[in-house]
């Protein structure tokens, strides 16, 4: 019998996010119950139970129209380790959209894209996780203006046309949350949403026609938050880079944009030519 014998595979429903969220906490994640809410609302999240009903380790394949989708949540509680769990589930994930016609795509770490790669990933760009605090000061600047919920199709319209992805459903919940901030550029062309998280404010999606915009709409959102901030940077923006060490914030930890494509395919980055700050590596 291997080790998984002894655990019930299940598809998680909306009760069982409290225990998604036990996991993702335990392991130091940032994600919050209405994240674990979304996945299994949205997507398809697979988990393991071991016989007290205990969720041991779960991953979230996360769909979007437009031909990609997420796989994110790949957890294992630390005394079911080593066991190939995870890889199990990652599989789960993998089925899970291809069976909808879609690309897996992921972010990985330097040792997750080793073993990604093995099983057929291909590398895109690189990022990295910035970690720093909320930056007060002044907020004024004629381009910015305050966003909420009656903007969610405008922003879900530009989220769309540099994506190429239909993420309204995502967008629309975040806006909808509670001590979200939205902002957008009063011409149309970008807004950033932050979003709290267990261990800090989750800044981005950050969309932007130049950087000169995604700067000003940075610097108009860091003002208003407070505590910890996270922000996940595509490495090739280097004047966002120098502005946010100049402001105490430093890398925590790289990842790499990674898809399951067609032998010989190379992942597909242009859309991110806009997309100055992404929405999380759960989310892309």
């Amino acid at each position: 019998m291997v080790a998984s014998d002894s655990l019930a595979r299940v598809k998680l429903s909306p009760a069982d996010a409290a225990g998604g969220l036990l996991l993702s906490t335990a392991s130091g994640w940032n994600q919050t119950l209405a994240d674990w809410q979304l996945f299994i609302g949205h997507g398809e999240v697979t988990g393991l139970k071991d016989d007290a009903g205990t969720l041991v380790a779960t991953a979230a394949a996360l769909p979007y129209a437009g031909g990609q989708g997420w796989i994110s949540m790949v957890l294992v509680r630390d005394d079911w380790r080593r066991r190939g769990l995870a890889t199990q589930l990652l599989n789960d994930c993998v089925r899970a959209l291809h069976a909808r016609a879609v690309t897996p795509v992921l972010d990985a770490t330097p040792d997750g894209a080793e073993v990604y790669r093995r099983i057929g990933f291909v590398e895109g760009f690189a990022l990295a996780r910035w970690q720093g605090q909320g930056v007060a000061g002044p907020t004024a600047d004629a381009r910015v203006r305050d966003a909420g919920p009656a903007d969610a199709d405008a922003i879900g319209a530009l989220d769309r046309e540099v994506t190429g992805l239909d993420r309204g459903f995502l967008l629309r919940d975040v806006l909808a949350r509670p001590g979200t901030q939205a902002l957008t550029l009063h011409d149309g062309t970008g807004f950033v949403l932050a979003r709290g998280g267990v261990r800090a404010v989750q800044v981005g999606p950050l969309v932007a026609g130049n950087e000169d915009d995604a700067l000003a709409l940075l610097q108009a959102v860091m003002a208003r938050v407070r505590g910890p901030v996270f922000l996940d940077v595509p490495d090739r923006w280097g004047r966002l880079a120098v502005w946010l060490q100049s402001h105490g914030f430093a890398p925590q930890r790289p990842f790499v944009r990674m898809a399951l494509t067609a032998p010989g395919a190379r992942l597909h980055a242009q859309a991110h030519d806009r997309q100055f700050v992404l929405a999380g590596p759960e989310f892309g």
